[in-house]
């Protein structure tokens, strides 16, 4: 799987390096918010603004880069064997409190077309579980991003 993101790296991203473990862990990360926006079989135009919102949010890109990451990250999830194979890149470059970002944007994603499906609640809940994230973080992360999604 890495090899395959180094390769759609070298492609999408030509201005980075190939061997660029940043933008290879932003992929990965990209990528699991975009499987949040078809955990519940309805993926929406609005849950797609959450994603290029979270992007933008976490790695401070402008629109054009978000984009270009999000479409590499699209490619990523298509070839992805499973949701392992991205938990294990952040899981090697994030540190506890960066983890915990990822799943609040899961959830910010799953709440942006104003529905939390009981899929939605489980997808988060698994990732949670693959970057180490304890119930108290998990839950934390949930009732920040639901209280944003009032705003």
């Amino acid at each position: 799987m890495l090899r395959a993101i180094r390769e759609l790296f070298d492609r999408k991203l030509s201005t980075a390096r190939e061997d660029d473990p940043e933008r290879l862990v932003q992929i990965a990360a990209a990528a699991l918010w975009l499987e949040m926006t078809r955990a519940d079989g309805d993926s929406q135009r609005v849950e797609h603004d959450a994603v290029l919102n979270a992007v933008r949010a976490k790695f401070g890109l402008p629109e054009d880069e978000s984009q270009a990451l999000i479409d590499a990250a699209e490619q990523a999830a298509v070839r992805a064997t499973d949701d392992f194979e991205f938990t294990s890149l952040i899981n090697q470059r994030f540190t506890q409190a960066q983890k915990e970002r990822v799943i609040e944007h899961l959830w910010r994603v799953a709440y942006a077309d104003g529905q939390l499906s009981a899929l939605e609640e489980h997808f988060v809940r698994r990732i949670a579980d693959l970057l180490y994230v304890s119930h108290g973080a998990y839950i934390a992360a949930k009732l920040r991003a639901e209280e944003s999604s009032r705003r």
